[in-house]
């Protein structure tokens, strides 16, 4: 390895030196590195075994990175490589002749962050560190919306024939391979054929819909009829971890398209939209452009040009029951909130009753006959019309901001857990970038 004049953690090094003149030098000094490397689990360099790349710093400074330049896991172990503001950035400063090989360690690191780290303890803390440095904490934003994640348009004909593809192709077929017996008599070729000319379709009537609908619920029945057949003339023959993941998954896919097909109307609790991500929900939006997305929704909160998470999940959920336990947060990270600005989606009596009592001035619309005083109306309008001005430009911008620039247009994150650590490293980008 290349001897070094200077090490990289003395504050007088050449490197070091321009890096904190650089933009992305100063968002580093700006973000408390040691209070959230806190929050994950020491690493414990005496155990053997291959030593991490990364301390606890350096692998939330790589995630943060993955979303700031808005690039692929392979390209930002590229740029990494050949970019020492990158590496000083991380905290790892790599010889002319040393390099990362292993492209998969930024997976690895989104998946460890996932697992150890809770996303509330590390809000808590940016909270604490920004919170001198503010000045308008009296005024609290809030609104929803929904990452959505990057799988192909649901519709039932496509789940029931990606269920019939693993069922048939992935597992059966393989098992009858592996035992070297003659597969059971079916009809997934015909159906294959079939599918294949529904799919080149322009347009696809109804009719031909439930056609096919029908057509896939029976050879899928059948299907998993067969492999429980195999599965019990031949005992010692195990299925791999992922083959039953997907087969509990398909079995759930088959009892809620059963009862569709019987009601097509029904509302299914739990409805799996998806079978490579069976956690995603239909989020219904009202959007006339857009009315149903398929990811996490997330209620955000705002002050000052600080955005946290009040609350973050896969199932649909009514954004203005969170009104109380906002201001609460609020209160519990800034004191007694004075302005409050929402959509009017939040406007209902039981807020418009809560506000009241505690003296928020809310930028909701007055109910009733107008004030006789219209000296006073006008100006209760005004200060109502800049609340919601600010609320449409700063949280929506950043809302904005996230989804066109910082990656999160399209969440492409397989596991349940690690589309969270994403949104969360992002919500603290606004503040640094505007």
């Amino acid at each position: 390895m290349q001897q070094t004049l200077f090490q990289v953690e003395q504050f007088d090094h050449p490197k070091l030196h321009l890096f904190k003149q650089t933009s992305l030098g100063q968002i580093h000094q700006t973000i408390p590195w040691e209070a959230l490397a806190s929050c994950l689990p020491r690493i414990d360099k005496s155990k053997p075994g291959p030593k991490p790349w990364f301390t606890n710093q350096g692998m939330l400074a790589l995630m943060f990175l993955k979303h700031l330049l808005d690039t692929s896991d392979e390209k930002l172990i590229e740029r990494f490589n050949t970019d020492w503001p990158l590496q000083l950035f991380c905290g790892k400063l790599l010889s002319e002749t040393e390099k990362v090989r292993d492209t998969a360690i930024v997976s690895k690191v989104r998946g460890y962050i996932a697992d150890q780290a809770d996303w509330q303890p590390l809000q808590g803390v940016l909270l604490s560190h920004w919170k001198d440095d503010m000045d308008l904490t009296s005024l609290l934003l809030m609104d929803a919306t929904v990452y959505e994640s990057y799988i192909r348009f649901p519709t039932d004909v496509k789940l029931l024939w990606e269920s019939c593809i693993w069922v048939y192709q992935h597992i059966l077929f393989k098992s009858c391979k592996l035992l070297k017996i003659k597969r059971p008599r079916n009809k997934f070729i015909d159906q294959k054929r079939k599918q294949q000319t529904y799919f080149k379709l322009r347009k696809k009537s109804y009719k031909k819909g439930r056609k096919r609908h029908t057509s896939l619920l029976y050879l899928l029945r059948k299907g998993l009829d067969q492999l429980q057949q195999v599965l019990d003339d031949h005992p010692n023959l195990t299925l791999t971890h992922l083959q039953s993941h997907y087969l509990r998954t398909i079995k759930k896919v088959l009892m809620q398209q059963q009862k569709l097909a019987v009601d097509p109307q029904a509302k299914i609790a739990d409805r799996i939209v998806s079978l490579h991500k069976p956690y995603i929900r239909t989020i219904k939006t009202g959007k006339e452009n857009k009315p149903n997305e398929w990811d996490m929704k997330a209620h955000m909160l705002q002050c000052d040009g600080v955005s946290w998470f009040d609350c973050m999940q896969f199932n649909p959920f009514n954004e203005c029951k969170r009104l109380k336990v906002s201001v609460a947060k609020h209160k519990q990270a800034f004191g007694h909130c004075h302005q409050l600005g929402a959509d009017r989606i939040y406007a209902t009596n039981e807020n418009r009753r809560y506000l009241s009592e505690k003296q928020i001035f809310h930028g909701f619309v007055t109910k009733g006959r107008p004030r006789k005083d219209h000296n006073k109306n006008k100006a209760i309008d005004v200060l109502k019309s800049q609340i919601n001005k600010v609320r449409s430009t700063h949280l929506e911008g950043a809302f904005g901001n996230h989804k066109n620039h910082y990656g999160l247009r399209k969440v492409k994150a397989l596991r349940e857990e690690t589309g969270k650590p994403g949104c969360f490293l992002v919500s603290w980008l606004p503040m640094q970038c505007y």
